[in-house]
């Protein structure tokens, strides 16, 4: 994979992130996906990924602007940057209470790639300052 490839895999992660399109999002993963989420442990496997997406479309309803992405140059490592726009809709276990705050909240990914697929996924954001925003 080049680098014009995992940008295009990126692009079309993000798209149907986007567009609720979770089963998209899936196919941009191999099977053994890695998730590394933010301040929590790694999680293993698509089907664990798909219960990830579940239980964060319970919780929150959030899109993503001002996505930047970029890519080394073999196509196996990617990045990106983006501003979450959301809404906290059900209150999610040791968070605050949920009473449909909104918020706005930078964060960044970083991937890896082979075979056409994304390996894994680690996010990064403010859990402070998402906090903070919620009202906690």
């Amino acid at each position: 994979m080049d680098r014009a490839h995992a940008l295009a895999l990126l692009t079309r992660y993000y798209a149907a992130f986007n567009a609720g399109d979770w089963e998209g999002m899936l196919d941009c993963l191999a099977d053994d996906v890695a998730h590394d989420i933010n301040q929590g442990a790694t999680q293993r496997g698509k089907d664990t990924f798909r219960a990830f997406l579940a239980h964060m479309e319970r919780c929150y309803r959030e899109r993503l602007g001002a996505i930047v992405l970029m890519a080394s140059d073999d196509g196996l490592r990617g990045a990106a940057e983006f501003v979450v726009h959301g809404e906290y809709l059900a209150t999610d276990e040791g968070l605050p209470e949920a009473d449909g705050q909104t918020y706005q909240l930078p964060a960044g990914a970083f991937f890896a790639m082979s075979d056409g697929k994304i390996d894994r996924v680690t996010v990064y954001y403010n859990l402070a300052d998402w906090c903070a925003q919620v009202g906690a």
